[in-house]
């Protein structure tokens, strides 16, 4: 599936001590990604070293509830299953009352994220998409998309974090009014994933240009992101470790990458890439344990319910969350793959010498009162709310339901 990387020499310790320098080099990325099984304990060994510098002792996750928006979509990617044109079964967006329905069920389950997932600007290709707009009584997704952030923001204690697709910097900027964090998957950096019969073949907005721009112009603006990559979609282990360093090359610029998802492909029946083989767990380790390396004081994330049902040897890797969990809801991208339970999630987190805590869908490094900064420690996180105003609706939600430390505040 993905080409071999030229094996450089194993730098061996002096004395036996085993330590790999965080952050590593291109190069040295280049050679741990594929490192052999005998050097994989190495590896994973100085990858745990260095997230427990960075968090020692906490694994976090956010409990939420998945709201899929919408699900047209104009981009054709030949491993998902989300998207729909419309008329095809299963086609649907979302109305307010839904949105709202979905938002108060999982505040009574103890849920303090609404993930909007939604297809990327499917008015711009479909007639029915602008229809249903003009009913809604908006211009265009985003505009819902805004709307629908403020509508759970005013009417429950969620926090919105919003995964749109590619945004203008005016939409960066809107968003960020409702929503204290957002994300956008960089997935790779490899354009030739374009080309007809590959992954991205008729989905324009996976440019890795664009994706890179968008993620750049958050940046810019201070908002807290998240991003990461798709592994086994045809890329090189090279390309894994491209992707990675443009990830961390804008986080030293801007400081505003509160977390990076190493994400697993997994086959299904009805995608074109039904017969593409999976990243094996090894892969999924070495990749993860890389990510590490490369950006040791950044929260690494990967999914749970994608690598059961031994999903806990990540930790092993160097992960420090579990991210999105729901109690309520499944995963729309995935829906073949169900959460792990909270308890289950807890028991395997603790059996590996962890404590298991629930965050915000905003890092605590990135809230205002403990200001988050990059690994230069140049950038710090904007400020919630509206330019000039002393409080926000955003600042006051983010301020009921987050404890002094910046996590999840806990309910008796």
């Amino acid at each position: 599936m993905a080409e071999q990387v030229q094996s450089r020499p194993l730098q061996v310790p002096t004395r036996g001590d085993l330590h790999l320098t965080a952050p590593v080099s291109r190069e040295d990325a280049y050679h741990w990604i594929d490192a052999n099984d005998e050097e994989l304990p190495v590896l994973l060994a100085a990858a745990r070293k260095a997230r427990d510098r960075f968090k020692p002792r906490v694994i976090t996750y956010s409990r939420k509830v998945f709201i899929p928006l919408t699900n047209l979509c104009r981009d054709y990617c030949g491993y998902c299953t989300f998207r729909r044109d419309p008329g095809q079964p299963g086609a649907h967006t979302m109305t307010p009352e839904e949105v709202l329905a979905v938002a108060r069920a999982g505040e009574k389950t103890g849920c303090t994220e609404a993930l909007f997932s939604l297809g990327d600007k499917p008015e711009l290709l479909f007639p029915e998409m602008r229809e249903t707009l003009r009913r809604l009584g908006y211009r265009s997704t985003l505009h819902y998309l805004e709307a629908m952030c403020e509508l759970v923001l005013r009417e429950t204690s969620l926090l919105p974090h919003p995964n749109p697709g590619l945004m203008s910097a005016e939409w960066i900027s809107r968003l960020a009014v409702v929503s204290p964090s957002m994300g956008l998957m960089l997935e790779t950096t490899n354009p030739s994933l374009l080309a007809p019969g590959a992954a991205h073949d008729n989905a324009p907005d996976k440019l890795p240009a664009k994706r890179l721009r968008t993620i750049e112009e958050a940046g810019k603006q201070g908002v807290a992101f998240t991003t990461g990559i798709l592994v086994g979609i045809g890329e090189s282990l090279q390309d894994r470790v491209d992707a990675l360093l443009a990830i961390r090359d804008l986080h030293r610029r801007y400081g505003h990458i509160q977390e990076v998802i190493i994400q697993n492909f997994r086959a299904k029946p009805e995608i074109p890439m039904h017969e593409w083989p999976e990243p094996s767990r090894g892969e999924m380790l070495r990749t993860v344990a890389v990510a590490r390396l490369l950006m040791p004081n950044v929260n690494i994330q990967a999914p749970p319910n994608l690598s059961d049902p031994d999903y806990e040897e990540l930790l092993d890797a160097g992960i420090n969350d579990w991210g999105g969990i729901s109690p309520l809801t499944p995963d729309f991208i995935n829906p073949e793959r169900p959460w792990p339970h909270l308890l289950e999630l807890e028991k395997r987190t603790k059996a590996k010498g962890f404590e298991l805590r629930q965050r915000l869908p905003v890092y605590p490094e990135f809230l205002p009162l403990t200001r988050g900064h990059g690994e230069t420690g140049v950038s710090p996180v904007r400020r919630m709310g509206t330019p000039g105003a002393p409080e926000s609706l955003l600042t006051s939600r983010v301020e009921t339901v987050a404890d002094a430390a910046g996590y999840a505040r806990r309910v008796a």
